[in-house]
């Protein structure tokens, strides 16, 4: 069964954006030193360990530390995070949420390049299907 994140506190959420901010590997002194108010090491490694009954995180030995990472692929994180953002701040229209990057964000022209190269991809494959 995959975990849903309508089970997450808001500490856990904050737990696991942590961790994948820390590229989906880290310990849990590593974690909590990044959480808003840093609980104690014994409270991190509990939530962790909720966290891990819940079915969000695994760990694995290295030497004398655990190492957690996600059971959710970044990709797929990064699909319901946007998915959220886009629902909750845009009404569910994408093309609102990429106005309001492009107007709100400082761009290079290798950036801006990639962009329009990555348009023009999706519209070939809408003309394809």
């Amino acid at each position: 069964m995959a975990p849903h994140t309508e089970k997450l506190t808001r500490r856990e959420r904050e737990i696991m954006d942590v961790l994948f901010a820390l590229g989906g590997r880290a310990t849990a002194e590593e974690i909590r030193a990044r959480l808003t108010d840093p609980p104690s090491y014994s409270a991190a490694r509990t939530m962790l360990g909720r966290l891990e009954a819940k079915g969000f995180l695994r760990h694995r030995e290295e030497g004398p530390r655990y190492v957690y990472l996600p059971t959710t692929s970044p990709a797929s994180a990064q699909r319901k995070a946007l998915q959220k953002l886009v629902s909750v701040f845009f009404a569910g229209s994408p093309a609102e949420t990429a106005t309001a990057l492009l107007k709100q964000e400082t761009w290079t022209d290798d950036e801006i390049e990639a962009l329009r190269t990555e348009i023009e991809r999706v519209r070939r494959n809408r003309r394809q299907s």
